[in-house]
């Protein structure tokens, strides 16, 4: 599987946390819209954290792959697109595969509970390094079920 790594355009960021990773997704504004929900992805099966992840930028989907126990789950509405999806596995500028994840959900703005827009922020656990390494417009409604779906 190819690779991607963070573009140099988002400038440097570290963290430690989740907290840390959450603000920098709603500082990139995906698609220049607020984010109102940051949701961190936690495996069902096993409650690990640390994932080695494949995005589409082109199809606008993501896989996350829990190191902990081999749970591969589908970010979102990705499900939808993935049998066409070329996946590249993301990585570090560091080298490092394995990565804290935080989805984040910006909303369509009428008060309704849908989703306008969906970005995927990584944190590094090897250097802390920060990143939204693909984001994707959600064009249907409804929508809101995704926010359940990091």
């Amino acid at each position: 599987m190819a690779r991607v790594t963070l573009e140099e355009t988002q400038g440097p960021g570290r963290g430690e946390d989740f907290a840390t990773l959450a603000a920098h997704v709603k500082d990139f504004r995906a698609g220049g819209y607020d984010v109102d929900t940051v949701t961190e992805s936690v495996c069902a099966k096993c409650g690990g954290r640390a994932f080695e992840i494949g995005v589409d930028d082109e199809a606008g989907c993501a896989e996350r792959l829990c190191v902990g126990c081999g749970d591969a789950v589908l970010i979102a509405d990705s499900v939808d697109h993935w049998p066409e999806a070329e996946p590249v596995q993301c990585e570090c500028p560091c080298g490092g595969e394995e990565f804290a994840i935080a989805v984040g959900f910006a909303p369509v703005g009428d008060g309704s509970d849908d989703v306008r827009w969906v970005s995927i922020g990584l944190r590094c656990l090897r250097d802390g390094m920060l990143g939204v390494y693909t984001d994707w417009k959600i064009d249907y409604s409804p929508s809101g079920h995704l926010r359940g779906m990091a």
